[in-house]
This record gives C-alpha cells, structure tokens and sequence, in this order.
C-alpha cells in the first residue's frame, strides 16, 4: 500500500499514457495512480485495462461518459481518493510537460517540509517553459499575475496543473463547492485552499510542452479564469470558508 495517488485526467491520451504510467512506477518511492478518462475514442481507456493485469494493485480507473471538464474529473478522483485514505493526492498532467521525478519533490514538501499543498510552479523562479510559443508563455505568465492581484495571494503560478494536497485539505475545503470546471478549477482550489488557512508552498519545476497528442487549451478556458476570477473574489466576502484543523 502506498500513502500516496497521483490522479491523472484523459482525454485521448493514447500515445502517453501507458509511458507516462510506467515512468511512474519507477520511480524510488511507491505511488500509486487514478487515471479519470472522460470516455476518449481513441481507446485511452482500454490501454490503461490492460496495463492493470500488470499492476493490479496499483493502477486504478474512473470511466466516465464524456467531456465534463477537468475540474470535475479530479473533484471525482478527489473523493475516490479520500475513501481510501490516501495521506498525498497529486494532480498530474498525461502528456509528460510535468516531469514524474518531480513527483518526489512535491511529495517531500508535503511530508518532510509540513506543507498542506505543494505546488510544482512555473514561475516561482523566473519562467521556466520549454517549447511553448511566446504568446501562451506571455499570456499564462500575467494570466497568474493578474490572479496574484486580483486575489491577493502570494502564489507566483497560480494555474498550475502539477500540485499535492494533503488529505486533509480536500476533506476541509467543501469540494461540492468549487464552481469552475476548466482551468479556473485550478484558480479556484488554490485560493479556497489559501483561504482555509493552509500552508501553501512553490516548488520550481521546467514545464515542457507536450510532444505528442493535442492540447485542449482554448478561448473558453481563459475568458472563464478572466472573469471568474472576479466573481470569485467578489463571494469571498461574503462566504465563510471552514478553516484548518489545529
């Protein structure tokens, strides 16, 4: 048994996912994965069954029958993950542009360094992006900004896909909750983890853009993070967010 679950979304991932789960399984410390796939027709779903044959302990799959978007695939890895009693829950991309060793690193901030969530942070040390155009660079670099001003958190990469949670925090912060499903999903949960008062740390990571599949980033997903920010700033004020244990 592992104490730890890295969830990882799908949709059409065929060409990653059985190299993304192996290079997981190397590494030095036991993680287990949840892969969520969103009824891909590439037959993401069916390359992952039979690598469970393989990896029956370790290896688990959440069908679901369509694109609902990501953030309510990982609130449903969440609460599988919970249920079991998993310590650390990981979100991880399918497409390699998060490293798996960095896996190890997010972890020990977490478990040795007594953060609640760990995030691997493009940011926190210049701009660390590999073979992205320099409009997205440009664009998801003041995309954060804009959120660290708007907020008023002090978290350099705040959409960031590559995070560790402790238990904890996903039982504490009301996952019925969190509005968005696009990529402010990742606004969202960084913030109401902030404003549940836990302990928040940047761990600097290079984030490389996918070689192979495709990317499902596009006009929706950012005016959603643009103007739900607002109204996500705007409930604050009047919400009553649970707070930490002591």
């Amino acid at each position: 048994m592992s104490d730890s679950i890295v969830i990882i979304p799908t949709y059409n991932e065929k060409e990653n996912i059985e190299s993304i789960i192996r290079y997981v399984f190397k590494l030095p410390k036991a993680f287990h994965i949840l892969v969520v796939d969103d009824g891909s027709p590439d037959g993401t779903a069916q390359i992952i069954k039979t690598l469970q044959s393989e990896f029956p302990e370790k290896l688990h799959l959440l069908e679901r029958s369509g694109k609902l978007g990501l953030g309510t695939a990982y609130i449903t890895g969440f609460k599988w993950s919970i249920e079991r009693k998993y310590d650390y829950i990981f979100e991880m991309d399918a497409d390699f542009s998060h490293n798996p060793d960095d896996l190890l690193k997010l972890y020990a901030a977490c478990a040795e360094k007594s953060a609640d969530l760990a995030i691997g942070s493009r940011y926190i040390s210049g701009v660390n992006v590999v073979n992205w155009p320099i409009g997205r660079v440009l664009m998801s670099y003041f995309a954060s900004k804009y959120v660290q001003i708007i907020l008023g958190v002090k978290i350099a990469d705040t959409t960031a896909g590559f995070v560790c949670y402790r238990r904890d925090v996903l039982e504490t912060i009301e996952l019925d909750n969190i509005q968005f499903k696009g990529y402010a999903f990742q606004i969202e949960m960084k913030f109401t983890t902030y404003k549940c008062g836990f302990k928040i740390t940047e761990v600097p990571i290079i984030f490389t853009n996918r070689i192979l599949g495709v990317s499902k980033m596009n006009g929706g997903i950012f005016n959603e993070a643009v103007w739900g920010i607002i109204k996500l700033k705007w409930q604050s004020f009047f919400r009553k967010y649970p707070q930490k244990n002591q």
